[in-house]
């Protein structure tokens, strides 16, 4: 089934290539299910690929059902998983943080309270003055 934009060569080069990579064979990429390693792979342009119609169809059809592709969605799903925890996670350390600040700000008026109470203390007489006693009638 040859498309009519694409030589018959070229078809049965971007489907070897799609059977290379999918099996985990590749002779001219790194191997990833990426349409530019597909045309690389087959050693024809990118622009001979984009016109190769069938041949896409079946790749994105394969794509979804890939176990590659099924990892990718299982690394997704784990690296959304992580961003939410950690976004709660910062979230949960301004908080803690707020707490810190504002128990920083009353241990700093208490020490000045004290400081100044025992500043009043050591001014004051340490002599004590009897008072008169009342007259009892």
């Amino acid at each position: 089934m040859t498309s009519p934009t694409v030589s018959a060569k070229s078809e049965q080069a971007l489907r070897e290539a799609t059977e290379r990579l999918f099996t985990g064979q590749p002779t001219r990429t790194d191997g990833k299910l990426t349409k530019n390693n597909l045309w690389r792979e087959a050693d024809v342009s990118r622009a001979t690929m984009n016109r190769a119609t069938a041949v896409l169809t079946e790749w994105d059809n394969r794509i979804g059902r890939s176990p590659a592709s099924l990892r990718d969605q299982l690394q997704l799903e784990e690296i959304t998983r992580l961003k939410r925890h950690l976004r709660g996670n910062r979230q949960e350390r301004q908080r803690l943080q707020q707490q810190v600040d504002a128990a920083a700000t009353v241990i700093a008026t208490l020490l000045a309270e004290t400081a100044a109470l025992r500043e009043q203390l050591a001014k004051r007489s340490g002599v004590v003055v009897p008072l008169p006693l009342a007259r009892q009638e």
